[in-house]
Parts: C-alpha cells; structure tokens; sequence
C-alpha cells in the first residue's frame, strides 16, 4: 500500500513536540550566550585583544561531530555551529573581516558567519595593510603556491613586520568533502594573534637558503632537524636568495631549537600554524 500522511492529530503533537524542543534548544543558546559574556569580561580583563580562537573553534566542531549521531546531516551541524561561533564572536568584540579577494568572499562567510562585516580588497597586501591597522580582526588570503607571481606572494611580507605581529591562524574551506555549491577556494586566516592549539595542527616556517638551494636540499635540512616537511614551496626572487615556505606537524615557538638545527644563513621564521580541517562533514 501506498504512504499515508499521520493523522492530523499525531501531526500536531509531533509539531509540539518540535515546538518543545525548539524552546530548549533556544534556552541553551542563552544560558550559551551568558557564559561567553563572562568570558568577554575575563579576557579583558586579562588584556587579550582579538577576540579570535581559531584552534578552540577547531576543537568545539571535531569534537562535536565525533559525537555526532542521527539523521541530521553533519555538515548542518557545522553550518550551525559556525554561525553560532561567529555570533557569540562577535559579542566579545567588534568584528571585522578583510578579504584579499573577491574569489575568496565565499569561503570567508562560510567561516566566519553570513552578519559579520566583510571588507573586500583587491590585492592580500591590502587586507593586510587593514589587519595592521587594526581596521579589521583577521584577513582570508590565498592559499600559498609554487608558481605564484611575487606581488601575489603576500607570506614573504610577514618575514618583516613591525608591530602588531601577524601570524597564520588559521586554514579555510575547514570541512570536506565539499558540497554541491559550497565554496572550494583554498585559503588561509592571518589574525595578529598567536595560534593557538586545536589539537591536530599545522605549522608554518620560511626559510631562507644560500646559493642554489634546492628542493631536495631544504627537505632535507629540513627532516634532518625534526621537522619533516609535510609540504614545501620554493621562491627565487630576482636579486634575493632562494626562500622555501614550509609546512610542518604541530605549532612551533619562535624559540623552538630545531629551528636553529636547520642550518640557514638567517633564523627562520614562524608564521603561524592552523588546525588540520576535518573530512566527513560532507554528508
């Protein structure tokens, strides 16, 4: 036979039932809501400025979906609760987002929320520029590659900052598989802020070589110190030396000796790491 609809008087009561739950929920979010204010108050009382915590986010969504169960798709689930992180965000400290990119708005709203501001910017040395100017809390910039042309190589600039210190933060699309329709640019978050663990992360270093470095030469420089690189990019800028961007396990501290191990003419240095992004949040 056929499906047949409930009758109506099972449909209201499911609908009560869904009207029940969703007061919960929203009692929740309040009693949510209250907590984070008093965190406000702490951190500022602590001196904390940006009021961004990219590797807690990090940790609040693996660990939700690791307890995940049910008909509810997991990537609702993050949508919901990244909406919700931006939110409660935003209620510590005014909050702003510059973009180095109109390519990249997609996946900067994907992360930080659909009511954040947005400052879109022609180039990343622009987003920057609005990052330390305090014009804005963090900056969604192109994902670093080999071939990129120098004006487009905006890491090389946080190899000589002055103050306030930039650092990577944070790494963007944070879910896959990607949905039909979801964002796919590859970026990365700059915030001046210090990373801050998430428990599964990456670090990012620049090195600097003498001479003809190589690939195979930094890799190897590179693994022979403990830091095995998990990815690595080449530039050789005319007139400049050759300068290597590293990807390696966990965030390192600008005092880390490995650094010192691997044997550059200059100390490398630490731009910042990011929380691995999670797979299986696609269904």
């Amino acid at each position: 036979m056929p499906p047949t609809d409930p009758p109506p008087d099972d449909l209201a009561a499911l609908r009560a039932e869904i009207d029940r739950l969703d007061d919960a929920l929203h009692d929740l979010l309040m009693r949510r809501a209250e907590v984070v204010a008093r965190v406000a108050v702490s951190a500022a009382k602590a001196g904390n400025g940006v009021a961004l915590r990219p590797g807690r986010e990090a940790a609040i969504i693996r660990r939700l979906l690791a307890r995940h169960d049910g008909r509810l798709p997991a990537r609702t689930l993050v949508r919901l609760w990244r909406e919700l992180l931006a939110g409660t965000t935003a209620m510590q400290r005014p909050f702003v987002i510059a973009v180095g990119g109109t390519d990249l708005v997609g996946v900067a709203r994907e992360q930080f929320g659909n009511l954040t501001p947005l400052r879109v910017h022609a180039s990343p040395a622009q987003a920057i520029a609005t990052v330390s100017a305090g014009n804005a809390s963090a900056a969604v910039l192109p994902l670093p590659t080999q071939d990129e042309p120098a004006g487009s190589a905006w890491w090389t600039s946080l190899l000589r900052q002055d103050r306030p210190r930039l650092h990577v933060v944070g790494r963007l699309p944070f879910w896959a598989p990607r949905a039909e329709g979801a964002p796919t640019a590859q970026a990365l978050v700059v915030a001046a802020v210090t990373p801050d663990p998430s428990g599964d992360d990456r670090g990012l270093i620049a090195v600097e070589m003498e001479g003809g470095g190589s690939h195979a030469r930094l890799t190897a420089a590179l693994a022979a110190a403990d830091l095995p690189p998990r990815s690595l990019i080449l530039r050789r800028d005319p007139g400049q030396g050759v300068l290597g961007l590293a990807e390696v396990d966990g965030i390192l501290a600008d005092d880390d000796p490995r650094l010192a191990r691997i044997g550059a003419p200059r100390p490398p240095v630490v731009l910042g790491a990011y929380a691995m992004p999670v797979a299986g949040a696609g269904s």
